[in-house]
């Protein structure tokens, strides 16, 4: 029964995976299509075609050149490349270039976690799905039997403590707060408290929706990493990046600007169902050499995947 469970498991979350992608697949075969039509090899034309294709699907300039220095090489080294391999021999380019760029694979929410309590910090800008994404992952982690804690350390808008609060009657855990306008370290603070004192296994801590280009509210985070090591030295564990697959190059500047802002270890790519542009997952990736853990997928509270490389470039180019 529990190998049945598991197959269904994994059948679901492929299924929902091609679905949730739908729009970039088609946005890209689609352009692969009338890149090639009336060639029967790849050439230099087909490659400059294939390279707008890339750049237009939101992969990004430079991850775009290394993808096609790679087919160059490719054709070179074949001699003659037919056109109808250029499905294939994109998604092993992918695949490979994912694999060298520390996108390691999560798998599992049943896996034991490196630190207990283990303290997860996210941040973002404003509508990114920052909250949404927390309240999914904390359903998540309560479903594989984990005991988790969630702070509403986002005390900039009244808004979003009481969507967090929401979040956490969905998942059924607790939310630590105070008032709108308290100091966001100080809600960290008796949030790893409490989780300390109640055994918890995992702690969730909601940031301000930052905008990147303030410093002043970017310093903010460093205080509130330096609070969390006065109750959990090695706290944060993970600091996850929220981003928009729908902002396309725009969420490119905004992990430029917190990367340089806070230690970033982990991303969430949100929105990948409403967007022709998941290539950007590919170039963030690429660029950042920061791991995609999560992925968007729908509204829904069990619409948070973790990231597998392999089975995202196979539902891309199915």
């Amino acid at each position: 029964m529990g190998l049945i469970n598991l197959f269904n498991k994994n059948k679901d979350k492929n299924e929902n995976l091609e679905q949730g992608l739908q729009k970039t697949r088609e946005s890209v075969f689609s352009k692969l299509s009338r890149a090639v039509i009336g060639k029967s090899k790849v050439d230099d034309e087909v490659l400059d075609k294939l390279e707008e294709v890339l750049i237009s699907s939101d992969v990004g300039v430079e991850t775009t050149l290394r993808i096609i220095e790679r087919i160059e090489k490719r054709v070179a080294r074949d001699k003659y490349v037919n056109t109808n391999e250029l499905n294939n021999i994109l998604k092993e380019e992918i695949a490979a270039l994912l694999s060298e760029n520390n996108t390691e694979s999560f798998t599992d929410f049943n896996a034991e976690l490196p630190a207990k309590p283990y303290v997860i910090m996210v941040v973002g800008v404003n509508g990114v799905g920052k909250t949404t994404t927390i309240g999914k992952l904390a359903y998540q982690f309560k479903q594989a039997g984990k005991k988790v804690y969630l702070g509403a350390a986002d005390t900039f808008r009244a808004a979003a403590i009481e969507q967090l609060v929401v979040w956490g009657q969905r998942a059924g855990v607790p939310v630590i707060k105070q008032q709108m306008g308290s100091d966001p370290a100080s809600v960290a603070f008796d949030t790893l408290s409490s989780a300390k004192a109640n055994d918890a296994d995992v702690v969730i801590i909601d940031t301000a929706g930052r905008l990147h280009n303030k410093v002043n509210l970017m310093n903010e985070l460093s205080k509130i990493k330096n609070v969390m090591k006065k109750i959990i030295p090695d706290a944060p564990h993970e600091v996850l990046l929220v981003l928009d697959a729908s902002t396309g190059q725009n969420a490119f500047e905004q992990a430029k600007q917190f990367t340089k802002a806070t230690d970033v270890n982990a991303l969430a790519i949100t929105k990948l169902d409403g967007t022709a542009k998941g290539g950007v997952v590919i170039g963030i990736s690429d660029q950042f050499k920061i791991p995609v853990k999560y992925i968007g997928l729908g509204e829904g509270v069990d619409n948070l995947q973790l990231f597998d490389k392999n089975a995202f470039v196979e539902s891309l180019f199915e």
